[in-house]
């Protein structure tokens, strides 16, 4: 194999470049990239900050998630089991019960989701006050440019056409 090569395509491991980020970040086939797009979704955080206090039934899920469908929430709690982040049991009555809890390892990526939680309580002031000032550069660049252009088109001759 040549140095550098990859054992398979899904393999993400040392390529021989120290923390290199990169080296997973672009490829799509990437396992790492894979699971961090699934758990860093919008709809699975809020699967797996809801089921750290107690197991919830489907219902109480999309009750307590504003916005999502019964659809998405569905692919989002199976996407959840096949990677073993939530535990499904279905109870045997009449209509079926089925409660959602997460697993001992989706308990660990709880206490990450809540560390990320509280980075962004704690920067949320700052984010505001970056993103407005952000945008005030852009309402000055786009006000700018305008009145460059306006005063191009003021400048020029008026064309006439003679026959």
């Amino acid at each position: 194999m040549e140095d550098g090569t990859l054992k398979s395509l899904g393999y993400c491991g040392d390529t021989g470049i120290d923390d290199d980020v990169l080296q997973w970040d672009q490829r799509a086939d990437c396992e790492v990239r894979q699971i961090l797009d699934r758990v860093a979704d919008k709809w699975s955080l809020l699967v797996i900050a809801l089921l750290d206090k107690r197991s919830l039934r489907f219902t109480e899920l999309r009750r307590a998630i504003d916005g999502v469908s019964q659809r998405m929430l569905t692919r989002t709690l199976r996407h959840l089991e096949r990677d073993g982040l939530v535990n499904r049991t279905v109870h045997p009555t009449v209509p079926p019960r089925v409660d959602y809890e997460l697993t001992p390892m989706g308990v660990t990526l709880h206490s990450t989701i809540r560390a990320l939680v509280t980075w962004t309580e704690e920067h949320q002031n700052a984010i505001a006050a970056a993103r407005a000032a952000y945008d005030r550069r852009e309402a000055e660049q786009e006000a700018a440019e305008r009145e460059e252009a306006e005063r191009q088109a003021a400048a020029r001759p008026a064309l006439t056409i003679r026959r």
